[in-house]
This record gives C-alpha cells, sequence and structure tokens, in this order.
C-alpha cells in the first residue's frame, strides 16, 4: 500500500506538518501533563479515527518510553480497564469526547469537563485539549492520503 500523497514531499503539506510537529513538542516538553497520559491520549484518539500510523506511532513510541504491553493493549477498553489510574481515565474520556466531537450537540458534556479538571490544573487542561486537538488533526492527514502503517520506528520523527 502507498500513500496518495507524499506529505514530506509537498513544501506545503510539510510545512503544515513542521508546525503541528512544534506544536506538539511544546506540549511534550512544557507542560506538566505527564508524558504517560500524553502517550494514551495520542494512543486512544487514533484508535477511533482508525489512524493506522498514527496508531502503530504512538503505540510503539509508548512502549519505547517504559509504557507497560498491558496497559497499550488496554487503552481501547480503558472503562473496563483496572491498569489506569482516576486522572488518566478522566483523560483519555475527554480524548473520546473531544474526538467524537459531533457525536454530541453542544461538544463535550460539563461532566467530562469536570471530571478532568477535578485531576488536572488550568495549564494541565490546556495541554490536554491542545494535544487532543493535535493528533485528531494529525489523524486526519494521515488517513486522507492513507498513510499506510506498521513501518514507524520509535523516534523517527525526532
Amino acid at each position: 500500500m502507498e500513500a496518495r500523497l507524499n506529505l514530506f514531499d509537498s513544501p506545503l503539506a510539510s510545512k503544515a506538518l513542521k508546525h503541528l510537529g512544534t506544536a506538539s513538542k511544546a506540549i511534550f516538553s512544557e507542560s506538566a501533563l505527564p508524558s504517560a497520559t500524553q502517550d494514551l491520549v495520542m494512543l486512544r484518539a487514533s484508535q477511533i479515527n482508525g489512524c493506522g500510523f498514527c496508531t502503530d506511532m504512538h503505540s510503539k513510541d509508548a512502549a519505547h518510553a517504559g509504557e507497560t504491553q498491558v496497559r497499550i493493549n488496554l487503552v481501547a477498553a480503558w472503562r473496563e480497564a483496572t491498569v489506569f489510574t482516576e486522572a488518566e481515565r478522566a483523560a483519555l474520556e475527554l480524548t473520546e469526547e473531544g474526538t467524537r466531537i459531533a457525536d454530541t450537540a453542544g461538544g463535550v458534556p460539563d461532566e467530562v469537563w469536570a471530571n478532568a479538571a477535578k485531576h488536572y490544573d488550568e495549564e494541565q487542561l490546556a495541554a490536554l485539549v491542545s494535544l487532543i486537538a493535535l493528533i485528531n488533526a494529525a489523524n486526519r492527514f494521515n488517513l486522507i492520503v492513507r498513510q499506510p502503517a506498521g513501518g514507524y520506528r520509535p523516534g523517527q520523527f525526532g
């Protein structure tokens, strides 16, 4: 399988991706949102969106960062799993609601936001919201061009 368009060969697309990457790096390096939570959020949004490339990338990056295989395997079933903290569960719930935003009138329900706000301060919530928006954008880039999955190497994009 080949991608419909090589995003990295396109000057415009590569510039847009570079800006997405810069925004993501700000969250990774400057926010107090735990890196394990960031990995779980990116993986869950990618699973929901059916983005094979991002699911491959974020599961491999999470494992490379020391995440257990059990937790990686159970992200898709986090509601029934006992391996996630209450804070992680709140982040995963916000991720699902923010990713499936078109499924409910009015966007993310107040109770979902309130639950996340019990576990994260305003800067962490800003990082979480930004990360959810950015991973959804990345998923869409890859899904639209049918970027193939399976060949990602941890740290490939620096």
